[in-house]
């Protein structure tokens, strides 16, 4: 990226017009014309200062809430140095992207029922939301690429660089900067119009805009995050110990699940939504414009729409995910955030799903349907107790044993 001379053709055009904060929210209103067109939900301006965040980081790092995610540290103070990070940059351009599937029935809040009730059936696994469909990093990515190569365009020469998650970058610190939302108590941003199901991207460019109002904050004493969540992550408003959240567990964490976190994590197979589905603000969630968000069929059951039209979930059982070979799994999962975890990873999870479900079930006699579903987990089980990894064997170990503290 390059720095701004006075000779960029860019300075002529922002820099030399009459009236350049006219020529400024020309170009931001042009952003979001832009962007609009693109699938993003807004676009904001950020300024490059961050210094009043980088405290609240280093300390976040020194407790060690980022468990085993090296990535957090490696350069930490450069995350609230947009400057440092790539030399030259003035402005940040962010972005948010709406990503609930485009046939979810928003209206009456159906869709955080359908999300709910999920959790209730513990013999079905739950990926998260944002990972049923295709890969976001390869989604915004590209359309932040697309949008930046619109301002070129229309300014001339354009310095910038476009982060997607994918470097040392204060996502949610710059959005709420820009006044694209507010930090939640969960630490995820919010929006008034929007609620938190969306992502975020940046564009760092080497030409001053004028940032864009904060907004502010809406959360006033409402806790229920807090409440919700089954791990109790959220260590206090606006403080999240991320060695507890099962997004971290199911997704990060290479190892074994902590003995003492498996029971607390239910039937999540790949990330949690919990602190988003209880967050009042929203029922305001919106559908992505963007088909790529919608559901894989082969990770969720194929009659998914119509099952979601009808209140009725579109899970698939615990024992149809643990029954995908390594083949089946890289096939279902490609081109999906889920394919990075490995197999190994998706083995472990279910694995510890399945003891959950098996702890679930009534101690006195069960309905014929659940003792059958009860019997198909534990033989699911059994047949993946001698595969070849120390990390799996030892997940379905505890999962079996689970039956046991059923029968105390």
């Amino acid at each position: 990226m390059s720095i701004l001379k006075p000779s960029d053709p860019s300075l002529s055009i922002l820099e030399q017009n009459s009236n350049t904060q006219d020529v400024g929210t020309q170009l931001l209103c042009k952003l979001q014309e832009w962007g609009k067109d693109l699938g993003f939900s807004q676009i904001g301006i950020a300024s490059v200062d961050l210094s009043h965040a980088e405290p609240g980081l280093m300390e976040w790092l020194e407790k060690g809430f980022h468990g085993e995610m090296e990535y957090m540290s490696r350069h930490a103070a450069l995350r609230a140095r947009p400057s440092e990070l790539v030399p030259g940059t003035l402005s940040v351009i962010t972005a948010s992207m709406n990503y609930l599937p485009s046939n979810t029935p928003t209206e009456g809040s159906e869709w955080i029922q359908i999300e709910r009730d999920r959790l209730s059936r513990p013999d079905e696994g739950v990926i998260s939301i944002y990972a049923r469909g295709r890969d976001y990093h390869k989604v915004f990515r590209q359309r932040l690429e697309s949008l930046a190569k619109k301002v070129r365009q229309q300014i001339g020469h354009f310095g910038y660089r476009v982060f997607t998650d994918s470097a040392p970058v204060l996502e949610v610190e710059l959005a709420q900067q820009s006044g694209l939302g507010w930090r939640g108590k969960h630490t995820l941003l919010i929006n008034r119009e929007g609620g938190s199901m969306f992502f975020l991207g940046e564009i760092y460019a080497d030409i001053y805009l004028e940032p864009t109002p904060k907004t502010e904050n809406h959360c006033g004493s409402c806790s229920a995050c807090l409440t919700i969540c089954p791990t109790a992550a959220i260590v206090a408003p606006y403080k999240l110990d991320a060695r507890k959240c099962i997004s971290y567990l199911t997704i990060e964490h290479p190892g074994p699940i902590p003995l003492e976190l498996r029971s607390k994590m239910g039937n999540h197979i790949y990330g949690c939504d919990d602190c988003q589905t209880i967050c009042p603000w929203n029922k305001y969630a919106q559908p992505s414009t963007i088909v790529d968000f919608d559901v894989r069929p082969a990770l969720m059951n194929t009659t998914e729409q119509e099952q979601m039209v009808k209140g009725m979930s579109g899970s698939k059982k615990l024992i149809q995910y643990l029954s995908w070979s390594q083949e089946e799994f890289e096939k279902n999962t490609s081109g999906t955030p889920i394919r990075r975890i490995g197999y190994e990873r998706w083995l472990r999870n279910i694995s510890v799903a399945m003891g959950n479900a098996l702890r679930c079930f009534d101690k006195v006699a069960c309905e014929s349907d659940q003792h059958a579903s009860q019997k198909e987990i534990i033989k699911a089980l059994e047949d993946r107790a001698q595969y070849p990894s120390p990390l799996v064997k030892e997940h379905v170990s505890w999962a079996l044993s689970q039956e046991q503290v059923l029968q105390k």
